[in-house]
């Protein structure tokens, strides 16, 4: 069965075509990834789908109704999170849960039961009077994740939920969602965060509206990383990715962070070979190991092969 069925789904600004012709199915109660770059059309999907947004052509059935003949009993029936958390900074803890606890037609015994149990998911009990926006980002974006699934939806959609919070608190907050899933929620998730697409069952990337992979993340790596891969940590990094790109047994190579990730050819014999070019244009080297391949390297080899 399927919580969500995506067929045909464009969107246009003007001449400007966000989200071009996609269709795909989400399973119930499964963590699915939506993922790609900041820009790539992951938002506008997914304010189509909880028919916030109506789309230029397509449809969608979400929770088995449709996001243009029916997107009242859509929004009725899916939580939604955004990356700005969707409180109200200026109200207290308890007046935001009341609020969407309100929103959501609940009362009397099951909003007091709710609202424990956010209260509780959220680490705020006994809290009730804290101002919102004195919360540490990890606490309000739980706390906001609980007010968009108080009413208890089976269908919830967090639009870059993580972004710019801590590592524990993304963390903590994954354990939560896996919870929630486990409990036979299915989770929709936007993210640029590809390493946190690892958490996920199954994962759709898209790149300018495209949908360029779906798969779970070891078949994703399996299907499309077919060379072994090394990262190397040297200085200055620009100039040694410029030595390593022209190396005759270099696939791929792109810069992560402070190293580089190279993907090599059946010409490569051992690291020694990396070594010997590197140094011979004063490229100092100060680390070389196979890794295992990452969603990044993924993305980054999917996108050079269509660019």
């Amino acid at each position: 069965m399927y919580s969500i069925e995506v067929k045909n789904l464009t969107k246009k600004f003007g001449s400007f075509i966000s989200v071009n012709n996609i269709s795909f199915n989400v399973k119930e109660g499964e963590i699915f990834g939506f993922l790609g770059a900041n820009g790539a059309g992951k938002s506008t999907t997914i304010r189509m789908l909880c028919g916030i947004i109506e789309p230029t052509s397509g449809d969608a059935l979400v929770g088995g109704h449709s996001i243009i003949k029916a997107p009242d009993k859509v929004k009725l029936n899916i939580g939604y999170m955004s990356q700005r958390f969707s409180l109200y900074n200026d109200l207290s803890v308890g007046e935001n849960i009341n609020f969407f606890g309100g929103v959501y037609g609940l009362s009397g015994k099951e909003m007091e039961e709710r609202k424990r149990w956010v209260l509780g998911i959220s680490q705020l009990e006994g809290k009730e009077n804290l101002l919102t926006g004195s919360l540490p980002g990890g606490i309000k974006q739980r706390l906001a994740l609980g007010t968009a699934v108080i009413h208890r939806p089976k269908i919830v959609f967090l639009d870059e939920p993580t972004s710019g919070v801590d590592p524990i608190s993304r963390r903590n907050f994954w354990n939560l969602i896996h919870h929630l899933a486990e409990e036979g929620t299915t989770i929709f998730v936007t993210t640029h965060y590809l390493e946190e697409a690892e958490y996920c069952n199954n994962i759709i990337l898209i790149d300018s509206g495209v949908l360029v992979a779906e798969g779970g993340a070891k078949e994703l790596k399996e299907k499309y990383i077919k060379h072994r891969i090394f990262e190397i940590e040297c200085e200055p990094v620009v100039e040694g990715l410029e030595i390593i790109e022209k190396l005759d047994f270099t696939e791929d190579a792109a810069i992560f962070g402070n190293s580089i990730h190279v993907s090599v050819n059946n010409k490569f014999e051992d690291s020694a070979q990396f070594v010997e070019a590197l140094s011979n244009a004063s490229v100092k080297v100060k680390r070389i190991q196979q890794i295992i391949p990452t969603l990044e390297d993924v993305f980054i080899n999917l996108l050079e092969k269509k660019g």
